[in-house]
């Protein structure tokens, strides 16, 4: 362990007031941009500290600014830590006695605990001010799952305000890796996420005389293989796109042939490339094969967030800074991106920097077989891997201020 080490000690002694809070957070858990409750409590955890707070109008996300005391010879840099904020809308069924008090509302994506490390952070780094010759920013964001909150906290000015960051940095907890480890990769480490509606339009009727009518149905189901088709004998498969079609609605009782069937779907990919031939695949296809059945095919592809895409330099500089934190056996190389997708993407489009995973697997797993993983109803995690993740974002901030050069 290199001098990093004070890190980890003072994140364990901090680790009850993070647990706290992540459990209060769990209890009541709130959707998309606007969380009182929740940007309540980070407020009421950060009381008593001197720290600059900015907010927006479009979202109750804070920007919380910690100015270092310690004179740069130099203009001071400026790093950015974001944690979101908000939950899923879906039952929690984990059993825990701090379970979501609110139905059909649950933290299973961990943005409780993200949030409860990153005001922990805060406090660590507020003990260490005099060491910094620089600012720490931290990015409390709601909305992350389908809002775009960090879009539009973008948008209202908050991340340009001065001083602008140089730098970003977030973590992710994943249950499904070893407690306390820490995961990156360069490059590309999420994937766009992008929504697709087909809607194939034939002609009703009599179910028992299909031939004097145009029956959408079995169209809608060829398209939905063909695009499976088209996924793996037109799109590189080192450069991957997942198409899933989630919904299909059509009809209203068992003897009508439906004027109208309706498909939707996500369409994942980890560049920008892939994604856009992968667009043109999907609107090809379906309109194609509708017409070969005497149909028509209305495509709508909305795009939602794009690429996450880590900064290789930053990278290297977050796994030298986990190596000393946690030890090398304890930093893991992410071989391939995640298919999942993360609104941090447009922070990382402005600045240099990476998300990295804490893993926080649940005691007694050896393995991630059989494990809730995020976004589960019983999903669950390992409370005490939140000092890594306090230690981490505290010590990616103090040696980005004080190492000479940046990264």
């Amino acid at each position: 362990m290199t001098e990093l080490k004070r890190f980890i000690d003072e994140a364990q002694e901090l680790l009850p007031a993070a647990v706290a809070l992540r459990r209060r957070i769990h209890r009541n858990p709130e959707l998309g941009l606007d969380l009182p409750l929740t940007t309540q409590a980070v407020l009421d955890g950060l009381a008593g500290l001197d720290v600059a707070i900015a907010r927006g109008p479009s979202t109750s996300g804070l920007i919380v600014s910690l100015t270092g005391t310690k004179p740069a010879s130099q203009t001071g840099r400026t790093i950015l830590l974001r944690g979101d904020m908000d939950a899923l809308p879906m039952p929690e069924e984990t059993g825990l006695d701090f379970a979501s008090e609110i139905p059909g509302r649950m933290h299973a994506c961990g943005h409780d605990s993200h949030t409860a490390m990153l005001v922990q952070a805060v406090h660590l780094l507020h003990r260490h001010r005099e060491e910094l010759p620089g600012t720490v920013k931290f990015m409390f964001q709601p909305g992350e799952e389908g809002h775009a909150g960090a879009r539009r906290m973008i948008e209202d000015g908050l991340l340009d305000a001065d001083p602008k960051p140089d730098a970003a940095f977030a973590l992710h907890i994943f249950p499904n890796y070893r407690t306390g480890t820490i995961i990156g990769r360069a490059g590309p480490m999420l994937a766009s996420a992008d929504v697709w509606t087909i809607r194939v339009k034939g002609r009703g009727g009599h179910a028992s005389m299909p031939h004097i009518a145009v029956d959408p149905v079995p169209v809608a189901f060829e398209i939905g293989l063909a695009l499976q088709t088209m996924v793996t004998r037109h799109i590189n498969v080192f450069d991957p796109v997942v198409i899933t079609c989630a919904k299909v609605t059509a009809g209203t009782t068992n003897n009508v042939i439906p004027e109208a069937a309706e498909m939707v779907g996500t369409l994942r990919a980890t560049s920008e490339r892939a994604r856009e031939r992968a667009h043109r695949g999907v609107e090809r296809v379906a309109t194609n094969i509708a017409a070969a059945h005497l149909c028509e095919a209305q495509v709508t592809i909305s795009r939602g967030y794009p690429v996450t895409v880590n900064d290789p330099g930053f990278v290297a500089f977050a796994r030298g800074v986990a190596s000393d934190l946690v030890g090398a056996e304890n930093y893991l190389e992410m071989a391939t991106p995640m298919m999942g997708a993360e609104d941090f993407s447009y922070v990382l489009q402005r600045m240099p920097g990476c998300m990295m995973v804490l893993g926080v697997m649940p005691a007694g797993h050896e393995d991630h077989d059989h494990i809730a993983t995020c976004h589960s109803n019983r999903m669950m995690l390992n409370e005490d891997a939140m000092a890594v993740g306090i230690a981490m974002h505290a010590a990616i901030a103090h040696r980005f201020l004080t190492e000479d050069p940046a990264p």
